[in-house]
């Protein structure tokens, strides 16, 4: 018996949720009965899946015609339960294929592997630690309606900001309560619970480790995370910037990098000092993500979010514990030394900025680039070094001949098709901005 069929065995699974992660981070595929999953034969899912829009319309020009399918496989190593189910269900994140056995190039796992098979081919595996940030609003059925805090144990609404509050997340008990239970249960290594600064926005931690592994955990989180806060009545959101008169939510990825002969961290000399990989990975950093925003901030809203003095980013200056900057080298031991990525929204898809963070470091190693002097005062006042939407942000994305040579040329195609899309569906908006300004001003 294989390890796959042990463990539905041992669990008395039922039926088994076969996904796989889109452009979105949305969790596409099947659920089928116990008796009907495969390992080896998979399923079968129509290419198309993967290029849908957040609007679940389509980019023209990118799977052929026909509308093949493709065969998804699943990963054993990423069972788990569905801990709120009522019967004993399992998923199963799959990896995608053609029917020839070669890997469909625009999967966003497939992208994330053939980073990590740069590293590896050096002899080196990254090390990362995403940072979740989110809000907790209350049931908005009115996309017109601006959100609003939901109600905690005391009856009322969250007012004011509680940044580092223990009381405000304790309003929310019962529901963390679940999301941690729901993720043990999952083994998703989350780590420190925290209030943020905006109203109602909280931030869970997850341990370090594989990147693959963290990028699997983060997709299942929000998955998780919205799940219980449904059960609660509430909603989560991991929108980049959910409330407009509220700080947006990041995922800050922390990265180093391990020699696995010898499980030191190549980002530290032998006498503990930054050593010149860590100065190159910063190189690449500054040089390639402003041709990566797309990844980091993949919808309109996303570019609400990156404005000065609201603990987002505007460029690419670095320094040492300075949190103004868009890359950040927290203080550390030299074995623990890494670099801090506070670019990426919390609306992203894990893998793709993962992938992204990890390509710019490569990028400045092989191109053996040397960074600016780290900056030792307030980067706010610097000038923006962004595409200011998303527009310019997926033409500047197309351009780059080094980041398609990384990333994969077919997958930059089919991720900027996407985005593309979903700018014009956006553009053809009218909002209540225009109407309640312009309609009789005009």
């Amino acid at each position: 018996m294989s390890v796959l069929s042990d463990w539905l065995r041992e669990y008395r699974i039922t039926e088994v949720e076969c996904i796989t992660p889109d452009f979105t981070g949305i969790a596409r595929g099947k659920i089928v009965p116990r008796e009907k999953f495969s390992e080896d034969e998979g399923m079968r899912l129509p290419q198309v899946v993967l290029v849908q829009t957040v609007t679940g319309e389509y980019a023209e020009h990118i799977i052929p015609d026909t509308d093949p399918d493709m065969v998804l496989l699943p990963d054993p190593s990423s069972i788990r339960l569905v801990p709120w189910a009522k019967d004993p269900v399992a998923q199963v994140i799959h990896d995608c294929y053609y029917h020839d056995g070669s890997p469909v190039p625009i999967s966003p796992r497939h992208v994330l592997r053939n980073v990590l098979r740069l590293y590896e081919a050096r002899g080196w595996e990254p090390v990362v630690a995403p940072e979740m940030e989110f809000y907790i609003v209350d049931v908005n059925r009115d996309p017109d309606v601006p959100l609003q805090p939901p109600v905690g144990r005391t009856g009322r609404p969250e007012t004011g900001r509680k940044a580092y509050s223990i009381d405000a997340v304790n309003e929310y008990d019962d529901l963390f309560e679940d999301v941690y239970d729901y993720c043990d249960a999952q083994h998703l290594q989350i780590d420190t619970l925290i209030h943020e600064v905006g109203a109602c926005q909280m931030e869970i931690n997850f341990l370090h480790g594989n990147a693959l592994d963290l990028a699997d955990q983060v997709f299942l989180f929000k998955r998780t995370v919205r799940e219980a806060a449904i059960r609660h009545n509430m909603y989560a959101t991991f929108m980049a910037k959910p409330m407009e008169s509220e700080p947006g939510s990041a995922m800050h990825i922390h990265m180093s990098v391990i020699d696995k002969a010898t499980g030191r961290n190549v980002f530290s000399d032998d006498d503990g000092q930054p050593s010149t990989l860590f100065h190159q990975s910063i190189g690449g950093m500054q040089k390639y993500f402003p041709k990566l925003i797309a990844l980091f901030a993949p919808y309109v809203n996303s570019y609400r979010r990156l404005v000065r003095h609201t603990a987002a980013p505007i460029n690419v200056q670095w320094g040492f514990d300075n949190r103004t900057c868009g890359i950040r080298v927290p203080h550390s031991a030299p074995a623990a030394r890494r670099i801090e990525n506070r670019l990426p929204g919390v609306d992203c898809n894990p893998y793709l900025a993962l992938a992204g963070t990890l390509a710019a470091a490569y990028l400045g190693i092989v191109e053996q680039l040397v960074p600016t002097d780290p900056l030792t005062g307030n980067a706010y006042g610097l000038p923006f070094a962004f595409p200011h939407g998303l527009d310019d942000a997926i033409q500047v994305l197309g351009d780059c001949p080094a980041v398609s040579d990384v990333l994969g040329e077919p997958f930059i195609k089919a991720f900027c098709a996407v985005k593309q899309a979903e700018y014009h569906e956006y553009a053809r908006v009218i909002s209540p901005w225009e109407r309640r300004h312009l309609l009789l001003h005009v």
